[in-house]
């Protein structure tokens, strides 16, 4: 369901079983029923701006792309969180269509359609990953306590 492409010097060995288990959560969460492609990027141009991408959702392709240099683990998953919730709407069709032309700079703030969608990726991906990082932080604890007992 999810194809994972490191191109990025970002070591994501360490991180593999997390990642692994947050696509899961998530993807249980918001059901979406297409694979996705996800790319990670590195760019040391991006990297040093202040303002800089942190991430795009491609939707005629079903592919995120996440910049990763300089950054957390947990802010690439929260990045990865808000572009998922743009690959969900992406499979239910509101990517489709008029409201969708306009996607150039200022779009959210321009198109009604497009705002309600960032809102909705903002809220949801947020709060996902959230829910996601208490419930895996918990297993994490409880997993080492039995560890430790034996």
């Amino acid at each position: 369901m999810h194809k994972i492409i490191n191109k990025s010097s970002f070591d994501l060995n360490p991180h593999k079983k997390m990642m692994d288990d947050f696509l899961l959560h998530i993807q249980k969460i918001l059901r979406y029923d297409r694979g996705v492609k996800i790319i990670l990027i590195s760019d040391t141009t991006n990297e040093k701006r202040s303002l800089g991408k942190t991430g795009f959702y491609a939707p005629d392709s079903d592919t995120i792309g996440v910049y990763v240099d300089g950054r957390h683990i947990k802010d690439i998953l929260r990045s990865l969180a808000h572009e998922l919730v743009h690959h969900t709407q992406n499979c239910r069709g509101e990517f489709g269509g008029e409201q969708h032309l306009d996607a150039g700079p200022g779009y959210a703030q321009k198109n009604p359609h497009l705002r309600k969608m960032e809102k909705q990726a903002y809220l949801n991906g947020n709060l996902f990953f959230r829910d996601w990082e208490d419930i895996y932080k918990r297993k994490k604890i409880k997993i080492n306590v039995i560890v430790k007992e034996h």
